[in-house]
C-alpha cells in the first residue's frame, strides 16, 4: 500500500473512523487501478479497529443472538467472554494460523412466495461471522470499484426500490419488452473454483484468499445432526456471502454490458438503430441479487433475447443456468 496511508499506524482516531478511512483508501485506488492485485489485506483483516466494527455489526445484526453450531451468541461473548477477551484471542487466532470456521448450522425455513418449499440457511459461529465481516470491510471497497451499475442486490446505498425504478425508467425509453429471469438455487450453486479465480484477479494476499476459501468449505452441519461437505455454493446466512455472490455474478453483469462498451455492438444510437431494422435485439438489464430483468425495444427480438454467450458467462460464476424466463 502506498507509504503515505499505514493502516495501523499513525494518529489514534475511533475504529468506526479508521475503518471508514481505509474502506475510501481502497476503493479509491481499486478505481484509479482495474488491474491492481491488492497484497498485505490480511494485516487490515486482523486489525483490531476492524475486529472490532466488525463485531459491533454482527451483534447489531436481527440474528446476532442465534447460535451457530458452538452454540455461543452475542450476548454471551458481551455479558460471560468479554468483547475484548473474544477479539483478542481472535485476533491471535488469525495472526498465528490457528483460526478454522467451524461448519455452518443448516436451519430450513420457508420460501416467501412458494407454499410448502423451503429454503436452506446456513447459520456460521459468532467467531466466524466477525471473521466474515472484517474480510467484508476489506474487500467490498474493493470489488465495489469493479462491480457494475445494474447491480442492485446486497450492495451499499442499493435498494431493491431503485432496481425497481430503473425499469420503470427503461420503460419510458422505449424498452417495453421484459425478460424475468432466475438462477435456480443460485447461491448452493456457485462455482467455487469460478469465484476463487476472480477473487485472485483483484487479491494477491494469500493468506486472505486462504480465509475465504476456507469458509467456502467448512461445510454444513444437518438439521439431522449430520456432517456435509460443501462442494459448490456459499450458504445464505453468512455475511460474506452476499459479496461472494455478487463477486460470482459480476461475470453475467459484464457480458450483458459489454455490448454497451465503447467499441461495443450497442454503444451509439446508429449501431442500436442498425441491430432493430435486422430484427437483432438491443437490451438493457437490471438484476437484483439473483433475479434479472432485461427490457428490450423489439418484439420480434424477444425470440432471441438469449444471446449465445449467456451460458459460458454463467458458467464462469454458478454452475447452472437461468431456470426461468
Amino acid at each position: 500500500m502506498p507509504q503515505d496511508a499505514p493502516p495501523n499506524g499513525g494518529a489514534r482516531v475511533p475504529a468506526w473512523d479508521r475503518v471508514a478511512g481505509m474502506q475510501a483508501k481502497l476503493h479509491r485506488w481499486a478505481a484509479a487501478d482495474p488491474g491492481r492485485r491488492f497484497d498485505d489485506l490480511f494485516n487490515l483483516v486482523h486489525d483490531p479497529a476492524t475486529l472490532f466494527v466488525a463485531f459491533c455489526r454482527v451483534a447489531g445484526n436481527q440474528g446476532a443472538n442465534t447460535p451457530g453450531v458452538d452454540g455461543v451468541t452475542a450476548d454471551y461473548v458481551r455479558e460471560v467472554t468479554g468483547v475484548p477477551g473474544f477479539l483478542d484471542d481472535l485476533r491471535a487466532a488469525l495472526k498465528d494460523g490457528s483460526f478454522r470456521p467451524l461448519p455452518v448450522r443448516e436451519r430450513m425455513i420457508p420460501k416467501p412466495g412458494g407454499p410448502g418449499k423451503l429454503r436452506r440457511l446456513g447459520i456460521p459461529a459468532i467467531a466466524d461471522r466477525v471473521v466474515q465481516a472484517a474480510l467484508k470491510l476489506v474487500l467490498e471497497p474493493v470489488f465495489e470499484a469493479d462491480f457494475k451499475p445494474v447491480s442492485y442486490g446486497f450492495r451499499p446505498k442499493r435498494r431493491a426500490q431503485d432496481a425497481i425504478a430503473e425499469i420503470h425508467y427503461l420503460g419510458t425509453r422505449g424498452y417495453r419488452w421484459v425478460l424475468d429471469a432466475d438462477i435456480e438455487a443460485a447461491f448452493d450453486n456457485v462455482s467455487h473454483a469460478a469465484v476463487m479465480d476472480r477473487v485472485r484477479a483483484r487479491v494477491k494476499d494469500k493468506r486472505v484468499l486462504a480465509l475465504v476459501k476456507a469458509f467456502l468449505k467448512a461445510g454444513v452441519l444437518t438439521e439431522l445432526g449430520e456432517h456435509r461437505e460443501t462442494l459448490t455454493g456459499t450458504p445464505q446466512g453468512g455475511i460474506l456471502s452476499p459479496l461472494i455472490f455478487n463477486i460470482a455474478l459480476s461475470a453475467l453483469d459484464e457480458h450483458l454490458t459489454a455490448p454497451w462498451e465503447e467499441g461495443g455492438a450497442m454503444s451509439t444510437e446508429y449501431k442500436r438503430a442498425a441491430r432493430r431494422r435486422k430484427g437483432l435485439p438491443t437490451w438493457r438489464v437490471v438484476r437484483y441479487a439473483d433475479l434479472c430483468r432485461r427490457r428490450h425495444k423489439s418484439a420480434y427480438a424477444e425470440s432471441r433475447i438469449m444471446p449465445t454467450g449467456i451460458a459460458g458467462a454463467l458458467v464462469r460464476g454458478v454452475s447452472r443456468f437461468p431456470e426461468s424466463a
